[in-house]
C-alpha cells in the first residue's frame, strides 16, 4: 500500500485525534497529510511545498498535536500565519482536531485584536499559539510569550509573509526560538529567500512536494461567461438562481464594488454581505461566522480581505471582476473544492478580457470552459421549482383559516380563486419576478455594441479639445495637503475599457497605498495619469510596472518625461532628447511607427 493511500489510524494517530477526524467526516489523509504527518510525529524538520487548499494545516496540526503533553499548560507549538484570517483558520483548525483532548488551549495572536483580551488568554497557558509575526514578536519583547517550552514552530505560507515583507521578523522569531525545537516550513514557492531561511534554520529537512495542479484546480469545474459591462449584475442574478449552491463567494477588484455590488444584491433579496481590507476585524469575523453557520448566503469579497478563508459551505467561487493576474486567479478559486471537495468557478469576462481568460488557462494548465447565461425561461423555472418545494411545506400545515380567507377574499373582491391566487404569487414575487425581461443576453450584447460605437462622436469631442502639451505636476491632495505628490503615467487608458476604480484597485492592492492617498486620476485614449506621494519605494514601482489592468502592464513611470504627441488621441511621446540610450542609437534610421494597440 503506497504512502497516499494510508489511513489515519495507520498513521499512529491518537485515538482523540481519529475520533474528532470521525467526527468532522474525513475518511482518508491527502497527499500532503500522509507525507507530512510520519516526519513530523518522528520529530523531523520539514519543508512542505503546497498549495492552498491540499489539507497542509492538518498535515502539521495533527501530527504536533499528537506529540502535546497535556500536563504543561504552556505554549508548545507556535505557527506563524501572514494575515489575521489565516491565524483565525489555523487556530479553529488546532481547536476541532483537538476537541477530545481535555485541557487544550489554543490562542490566536494578531494585531487588531485587544491586547489585554490576549494578555488575559497567555496566562491561562495555552499549549498551541497562532499568531501573526508583528503580534508574536511584540508580546514575545513583552515577556508575555516565552518560547522555553517550545517544542515546534511552524512557518505557514512563507512565501505570502515573504510578500508582506515578514521576512526579517520571521529570522527574528526564529533566532529565539530553543534549540532543540522542531521546524516545519509550508510554501506554496519556494523564492530565494525563503530557501535561504530553510537552509539556514532547518535540521536536515525532509522535503516534501505536492503538485497544485492535481489538487487546487483539478477538483474545480471551471467555467466561464463572456458577457458585455454593462450586462454584469443581470448575468450574475440569473447565475446565483440557477445554480445549486449554499455558499458562494464573488471577488471583486475594489472596496467600492465590494459594498456597491453587496447592496444591489441585498436589494434583490440575496443573503450578502461586503467582506474588504476597509472593514474592522470584528466586522469582518462576522461575516464571516454568519457564511458558516448558513445565515449568509454570499461574501463579496477582495482579494485581501479573502486571504486564508475556508468555509466549507463554500461550493462557487464567482470572478465578478477578472483578477490582474493568474496567481490571483489560482488564490481565488482555491476557496472552493478544498482538501478534495468538489467546487465550481465561474469567471466573468468581458471581450476585452478575453485575452487574459487565455493566459490563465495557459498558466494554470486548464481549461476554462464556456458557459452561456442562463436564459429569462430557465430562471422562472427554477424560481416556480423552488416556490412549489416551499409550498409543498406549507400544504403540510393547518390551513383551514387561510381556506376560510381565500373564499371571504374572493367573495370581497368578486374574483374566482385562480385570479386570486395568481395576485398573491405576484405580490409574494416581486423581489424576485418569476417572468424576467424575454430579451436575450445576445441582443443585449449587440444593443450594447452599438450604443458604443454611436458613443464614438462625443468620444471624438473629447479628444478634439485643444491638447495640453504636457501631462502637467501632480495636485495637493484636498484632505491631506501635506503629503508631497507625484504625477505619474501608466499605459492604460479608456480605449482598454479601464475606468477609475480599475486604477485605484489595482494600486491600492498592489502597492498597498491607501485610497486616501490615490490622487487625481486623468483618464486618456492610451494612457491615464495619476497623482501618487512623492519618494515611492523603486521596488514598489517595479512590480507596479508589471500589474495588468484589463490584461495591459501597468508599465508606470513619472510624468515629467513624456509631452503630448500632437494626434489629438491623447497618445504621449518622449521628448528626443530624452530617449533611454536603447531606444535608438544614433545615426540609426528612424523606425517605422508602431500601429496602435487596441487592446
Amino acid at each position: 500500500m503506497s504512502s497516499n493511500e494510508r489511513t489515519f489510524r495507520e498513521l499512529g494517530l491518537s485515538e482523540y485525534l481519529l475520533r474528532s477526524l470521525d467526527e468532522l467526516g474525513y475518511e482518508k489523509p491527502t497527499p500532503i497529510q500522509s507525507a507530512s504527518i510520519d516526519p513530523l510525529m518522528a520529530g523531523k524538520d520539514i519543508i512542505g511545498q503546497a498549495q492552498t487548499g491540499t489539507g497542509k494545516t492538518g498535515a502539521f496540526a495533527l501530527p504536533l498535536l499528537n506529540k502535546i503533553d497535556m500536563k504543561i499548560n504552556a505554549p508548545q507549538i507556535l505557527v506563524l500565519a501572514p494575515t489575521r484570517e489565516l491565524a483565525v483558520q489555523v487556530a479553529e483548525a488546532f481547536g476541532s482536531y483537538a476537541k477530545h483532548m481535555k485541557g487544550f488551549h489554543v490562542l490566536p495572536i494578531y494585531g487588531g485584536q485587544s491586547m489585554q483580551q490576549q494578555l488575559n488568554a497567555l496566562k491561562r497557558g495555552p499549549q498551541v499559539i497562532v499568531g501573526t509575526p508583528g503580534r508574536v514578536m511584540d508580546h514575545m519583547r513583552r515577556g508575555t510569550l516565552k518560547l522555553d517550552t517550545l517544542k515546534a514552530l511552524v512557518l505557514d505560507e512563507a512565501d505570502e509573509m515573504l510578500k508582506m515583507g515578514f521576512i526579517d521578523d520571521i529570522e527574528w522569531v526564529l533566532e529565539h526560538k530553543p534549540a532543540n525545537s522542531q521546524l516545519a516550513l509550508f510554501s506554496a514557492t519556494m523564492p530565494e529567500q525563503i530557501k535561504r531561511v530553510a537552509n539556514k534554520h532547518l535540521n536536515s529537512p525532509v522535503n516534501i512536494s505536492i503538485a497544485a495542479s492535481h489538487t487546487t484546480v483539478e477538483s474545480i469545474d471551471q467555467r466561464f461567461v463572456q458577457v458585455s459591462q454593462h450586462n454584469k449584475l443581470e448575468a450574475l442574478v440569473r447565475v446565483l438562481e440557477v445554480e445549486n449552491t449554499e455558499g458562494i463567494i464573488i471577488f471583486v477588484r475594489t472596496r467600492n464594488s465590494c459594498v456597491e455590488l453587496a447592496e444591489k444584491l441585498e436589494a434583490r433579496g440575496y443573503a450578502s454581505s461586503p467582506l474588504h481590507g476597509d472593514m474592522n476585524q470584528q466586522a469582518r469575523e462576522r461575516a464571516v461566522e454568519q457564511l458558516k453557520r448558513g445565515k449568509l448566503d454570499i461574501l463579496i469579497a477582495t482579494d485581501v480581505a479573502a486571504r486564508g478563508l475556508d468555509v466549507e459551505r463554500i461550493g462557487h467561487v464567482v470572478n465578478y471582476d477578472i483578477p490582474y493576474d493568474s496567481e490571483a486567479y489560482v488564490h481565488r478559486i482555491g476557496r472552493t473544492g478544498r482538501a478534495g471537495r468538489k467546487g465550481m468557478a465561474i469567471l466573468f469576462v468581458t471581450n476585452r478580457e478575453m485575452r487574459m481568460l487565455r493566459t490563465i488557462e495557459r498558466a494554470t494548465n486548464s481549461r476554462i470552459s464556456p458557459m452561456k447565461v442562463p436564459s429569462p425561461e430557465t430562471v422562472a423555472e427554477r424560481r416556480l421549482s423552488r416556490l412549489g418545494e416551499q409550498i409543498q411545506e406549507t400544504l403540510n400545515g393547518d390551513l383551514d383559516f387561510m381556506k376560510n380567507a381565500v373564499a371571504e377574499l374572493c367573495q370581497q373582491l368578486e374574483v374566482d380563486t385562480d385570479l386570486l391566487a395568481a395576485a398573491l404569487l405576484q405580490q409574494v414575487q416581486q423581489e424576485r419576478p418569476l417572468q424576467l425581461p424575454t430579451i436575450t443576453e445576445r441582443q443585449r450584447d449587440s444593443r450594447d455594441d452599438r450604443g458604443d460605437r454611436n458613443s464614438d462622436r462625443p468620444r471624438r469631442e473629447r479628444s478634439n479639445r485643444p491638447a495640453p502639451t504636457s501631462f502637467g505636476s501632480a495636485d495637493t491632495l484636498k484632505d491631506n495637503p501635506d503629503v508631497k505628490m507625484n504625477r505619474y503615467v501608466i499605459d492604460v487608458g479608456r480605449e482598454n475599457g479601464v475606468g477609475v476604480g480599475n486604477i485605484v484597485g489595482a494600486i491600492a492592492n498592489e502597492a498597498n497605498i491607501d485610497s486616501r492617498f490615490i490622487g487625481q486620476i486623468q483618464l486618456f485614449d492610451q494612457v491615464t495619469t495619476v497623482d501618487l506621494p512623492d519618494g515611492m519605494p523603486k521596488d514598489i514601482l517595479s512590480h507596479l510596472k508589471k500589474v495588468r489592468v484589463c490584461g495591459r502592464p501597468l508599465n508606470i513611470r513619472e510624468a515629467g518625461d513624456e509631452v503630448f504627441a500632437d494626434s489629438g488621441r491623447g497618445a504621449p511621446r518622449k521628448p528626443r532628447g530624452d530617449r533611454p540610450r536603447g531606444d535608438r542609437p544614433a545615426g540609426a534610421e528612424r523606425r517605422p511607427r508602431k500601429p496602435r494597440d487596441n487592446g
